[in-house]
């Protein structure tokens, strides 16, 4: 049952989790080297104890950047039945010059500030300490303890306010939400081997029907049964033929035992785009409450909602107010619902700041958190100083008017929470109106017209009038996405002049390769690389493919757009088999893998 009352006092614990916990997890010990960095930063202590190197010899004296101010894009609103605003031109970087602080060129240059990490930031509190001689050291595997304490902070009083188990979450910093998952995955499950354990030992993950296949191929060596549950365009289903209560009642033991561990996108899924409502969310946080299910939840795109995509559909209102309008207008995480401590939530800065920053945190409840910690504390051991500190200042800036660092607001402070929540919200005003973008220009070439004329019936005429017939035949569909980076467009074969004689998946792979040609030139994700099961892939992927409107230009996005779906209809007007065959045999991906070649192409997103 859910958990509703709103007094935190009477929250339950969270549950123990620990027969979840693989054995090379349990039998983790506190790491004896990290135990000793506690004590480092006392001031006044005589440092004999630990191994580290002398902060003077490193190379970096301070680290500078350019950084934005937090109010450079404009957002969309917040409320569903509003349109979305055009992108100012101001605001279009692709178009601004940069030089020295001063506009040149067609336009002035961004709003900017100058950031700077001082080796030495004389304030002995390690919690706002942000320098070089501190971030650059061997540090603590939670994180830098300033942008630790900022995301702890952060995380539970607006992100996720509402929490319903005793004393809330725990965080640990990550590098990224794929080093996330990994950690996770160890400490929650055993490695099996088909040649030495026994079958009535292998541990199931269930995902989505189409996934994010990094996390799919992370689980796979260790010997995880994958198990995919029905999607719609929301999301996961939670009942229903092949939803997830028809996937655990209904399960075969032949394949090993019943799947202790749900992984899943919730808001603009990757590749399908879908958004998963709170009341979906509670039936399937039921159902794993019913069969001992932890949730993996990876959200990289949670601030990127559109409510443009959904007029009229009101969001549900948040338990607890996070003291921002933009986040209290988002689809609240699986936390919100989490009155047992189930969850292990993944964020990550790649989709708010850079991917290149591998930095990221979970979020859970504090004992599996501690389990995490120790496997960190003997493998990345911490994310990187450099871009802590680069994050930190940017965030916080400096503590005092001794500290020489430089934070990201127009005064040489930090962005602090507010200037953050409003650079989230500018990205979602930017992707959103290039999602809206994409989608129109998909919308007017969704649908191949013919026309023609036929001769009007004799009984009604005698004369040799004709009249002109139109005939539409639908190519592809698509929903317009709720959230995410993404839009998936789903083929319809059977109307293609060659549908019964040649096989679809192979009209499937002429036609990607089709719009690599002139005059498409464009690459496209096909449905087969997020396949989890080779039968999904057989059976439908390649009746789908995934667009991205995040990378290109602003002021591609529509001629990009407008070339795919032109490339579609020129497609659905070849009538000889021979070019088909042509097309494969030019490009040579009869006998190549073309969809692991994609995965190489897209790499990790």
């Amino acid at each position: 049952m859910a958990y509703y009352t709103s007094d935190p006092e009477s929250f339950p614990e969270p549950i123990d989790l620990s027969h979840h916990l693989s054995r090379s997890t349990k039998a983790r010990k506190a790491s004896s080297v990290k135990g000793f960095y506690k004590y480092f930063s006392l001031p006044g202590i005589a440092q004999l104890a630990g191994g580290l190197p002398n902060d003077k010899y490193f190379p970096y004296d301070t680290l500078e950047a350019r950084v934005s101010h937090p109010n450079r894009w404009k957002p969309t609103p917040n409320k569903l039945i509003d349109p979305p605003a055009d992108d100012p031109p101001t605001a279009r970087l692709e178009e601004l010059t940069v030089s020295n602080g001063k506009g040149n060129g067609k336009h002035d240059e961004p709003p900017a500030a100058r950031l700077l990490v001082p080796h030495d930031s004389h304030t002995p509190d390690p919690l706002h300490k942000i320098d070089l001689m501190s971030a650059l050291q061997y540090g603590q595997a939670q994180g830098y303890p300033p942008l630790y304490y900022f995301i702890r902070q952060f995380t539970r009083e607006n992100l996720h306010p509402f929490v319903p188990y005793k004393n809330g979450p725990e965080v640990i910093l990550t590098c990224g939400s794929t080093d996330g998952f990994s950690k996770t995955i160890q400490a929650l499950s055993e490695e099996w081997f088909a040649e030495r354990d026994a079958i009535n030992e292998r541990p199931g993950l269930l995902c989505e029907e189409y996934a994010y296949m990094n996390a799919i191929q992370t689980a796979r060596p260790r010997g995880l049964n994958i198990a995919p549950v029905k999607i719609d365009n929301e999301g996961m289903l939670a009942s229903g033929p092949g939803g997830l209560e028809d996937v655990m009642a209904n399960w075969d033991f032949s394949k090993g035992r019943r799947p202790h561990l749900l992984y899943t996108i919730t808001i603009g899924q990757n590749p399908t785009s879908g958004t998963l409502s709170v009341a979906r969310r509670t039936e399937i946080y039921a159902i794993c409450v019913k069969y001992d299910i932890v949730i993996i939840e990876d959200d990289p795109y949670w601030y990127l909602q559109f409510p443009s995509s959904s007029p009229g559909v009101a969001v549900t209102k948040p338990k607890k107010s996070s003291g921002f309008e933009f986040l209290d207008s988002l689809t609240p995480s699986y936390l919100s619902v989490d009155y047992q401590g189930r969850v292990v939530r993944l964020d990550t800065f790649s989709k708010t700041v850079a991917p290149g920053c591998r930095l990221g945190w979970i979020t859970t409840q504090p004992a599996l958190a501690e389990r995490i910690l120790r496997i960190t504390e003997t493998s990345t051991q911490q994310p990187s100083g450099f871009v802590q500190s680069m994050i930190a200042e940017l965030l916080m800036g400096p503590n005092n008017s001794n500290d020489a660092g430089r934070g990201g607001a127009p005064d040489g402070g930090g962005w602090k929470v507010d200037g953050w929540v409003r650079w989230l919200e500018g990205l979602r005003g930017n992707y959103e109106r290039r999602m809206q973008t994409m989608c129109d220009a998909l919308d007017s070439g969704r649908e191949i017209v013919k026309a023609g004329r036929r001769r009007s019936l004799s009984f009604v005429a005698d004369s040799d009038d004709e009249w002109a017939v139109v005939e539409k035949t639908q190519i592809y569909s698509f929903v317009r996405p709720l959230g995410g980076m993404f839009v998936w467009v789903r083929f319809d074969f059977t109307t293609h002049p060659l549908a019964d004689s040649v096989p679809h998946s192979r009209l499937s792979q002429a036609l990607w390769v089709f719009w690599t040609q002139k005059p498409y030139m464009c690459l496209v994700a096909p449905g087969s690389m997020f396949a989890p099961t080779q039968e999904i892939k057989e059976k439908d992927a390649y009746n789908c493919m995934r667009l991205c409107f995040a990378a290109c230009p602003v002021e591609d996005v529509k001629p990009i757009s407008k070339r795919f779906a032109d490339g579609a209809q020129a497609f659905w007007r070849i009538k000889k088999k021979s070019v088909i065959d042509k097309l494969l045999e030019e490009d040579k991906v009869e006998g190549v893998d073309y969809v692991a070649d994609m995965a190489v192409l897209t790499g990790m997103c």
